[in-house]
């Protein structure tokens, strides 16, 4: 059944309330009770949306300084990429909300792929990675555009070889992974450790969750209450994140079957995962830049 794009705008409304509200006159006052079902309670949904504390690291693939630092130095490196042009961080730029701000992303050779680049921030919350799905972790995800033809354009095995030839990363691998080496395995595990840290700075929407009522205003609360109630908004972009991790055919046109590639059903075909809230406010948790890494970057804090 095709979903209607009701859905699809009610985000970016609630979103632009938020960031935009102070600029805004005060709207007509109104009884949100004429707007909601008698047992909605605002308090209880505040709850619904509450920030995790940390992301979850894997007890095969667990936090370390040097798996992050590895992990890091690798996503910046144009290396690992048939080119020797193109990162992961060509694609998942840290300056645009860690995704590229295109249309579709730009691959191998300079064109133009089918998908929007996904932003990897939070996606250490996510239950199923890329638009379709068929990564089940970071782990797996992390291996799949190096190799992928249209993308960098590196089959693993060069991959490894590439980089078991620079300098510096033997030592960064031992210590990351004492006694593996360089493998495709280990370089999965250190990429996917880091993309776990990049997480989304606390908003104003977060402080207001958290008790602090006079983080946002009046009409971004009212927002908030449509949001959950008439406009129906919360039954795909729900919780922190404002994503349900779920899979949606939105009515678009085209070839492209997302989901319904990998599941013969009905409702999964041209369906595509709910879009997350990566441009939330905040500072967002950006790594250092070592001698290892190419590009040049400042930390922000």
């Amino acid at each position: 059944m095709k979903r209607t794009c009701k859905r699809v705008v009610c985000v970016a409304g609630l979103l632009f309330a938020l960031e935009s509200a102070a600029l805004c006159a005060p709207a007509p006052v109104r009884s949100v009770k004429s707007e909601q079902t008698p047992a909605y309670n605002r308090a209880q949904w505040k709850a619904k949306y509450v920030r995790p504390r940390a992301a979850l690291f894997p007890a095969e693939n667990y936090f370390t300084k040097e798996r992050e630092l590895l992990g890091r130095t690798l996503f910046f490196d144009p290396r690992l990429s048939g080119s020797r042009f193109i990162s992961c961080a060509s694609c998942h730029n840290p300056g645009f909300s860690w995704g590229d701000a295109l249309p579709k992303a730009i691959g191998h050779g300079m064109k133009e792929l089918g998908r929007r680049t996904p932003t990897v921030l939070n996606m250490a919350f996510a239950d199923l990675l890329f638009w379709d799905g068929r990564a089940e972790s970071l782990e797996e995800q992390a291996l799949g555009p190096i190799a992928a033809a249209g993308e960098m354009n590196q089959p693993l095995d060069k991959m490894v070889e590439t980089v078991a030839k620079i300098p510096g990363y033997r030592a960064m691998f031992e210590k990351a992974y004492p006694g593996e080496g360089i493998t495709e395995k280990a370089v999965a595990r250190a990429i996917a450790t880091f993309e776990r840290t990049i997480i989304s700075g606390t908003a104003r929407f977060d402080e207001w969750i958290s008790g602090k009522e006079s983080a946002i205003s009046e009409p971004a609360k009212r927002g908030f209450d449509l949001f959950n109630t008439k406009a129906a908004c919360q039954q795909c972009h729900s919780g922190w994140n404002f994503t349900d991790n779920g899979f949606y055919d939105i009515g678009m046109s085209g070839e492209d079957k997302g989901r319904g590639a990998k599941l013969k059903l009905e409702a999964m075909q041209h369906a595509f995962t709910t879009t997350r809230a990566a441009g939330r406010s905040g500072p967002v948790s950006l790594p250092k830049s070592t001698p290892c890494a190419s590009p040049r970057w400042r930390r922000r804090s």
